[in-house]
């Protein structure tokens, strides 16, 4: 469950974009029931802990591809601040997001699919989910 901390407002709204990229035609791409299996095929558990904690605004939802599948993962998350005037930007919510991302390694992905990640920072981007 994203943190609460929005007293001072949210900032750096990001929405990432997670796509299956088969490496031959004879690979297809998972459809995806639902937003849990998405999650648990792009993310290891790990890095959902991380965007659990250190999110403060979170929505996840599923993306159709070309053919209308079910196949892509977008998220959008924003970070608050835990409010003290002189915290570290590496203790606040976004710093701790990245540094413990990048402890977290990639996903694993069925054998012939691939994946890219696509981050959207505009902040009025009609891409966000909010």
């Amino acid at each position: 469950m994203p943190n609460s901390d929005n007293n001072h407002g949210t900032f750096n709204k990001r929405t990432h974009v997670y796509e299956q990229v088969p490496e031959s035609d004879s690979y297809s791409a998972t459809v995806f029931a639902d937003v849990t299996a998405a999650k648990n095929a792009f993310l290891p558990a790990d890095l959902q802990t991380i965007f659990d904690e250190c999110c403060t605004n979170l929505q996840w939802a599923l993306i159709a591809d070309e053919n209308g599948d079910n196949t892509k993962l977008k998220v959008t998350f924003d970070f608050g601040t835990k409010g003290t005037p002189d915290i570290a930007g590496a203790d606040d919510w976004a710093g701790q997001f990245n540094s413990r991302k990048a402890s977290v390694g990639a996903p694993t992905m069925p054998t012939g699919i691939g994946y890219q990640q696509t981050t959207i920072v505009d902040q009025d981007s009609a891409e966000h989910l909010f």
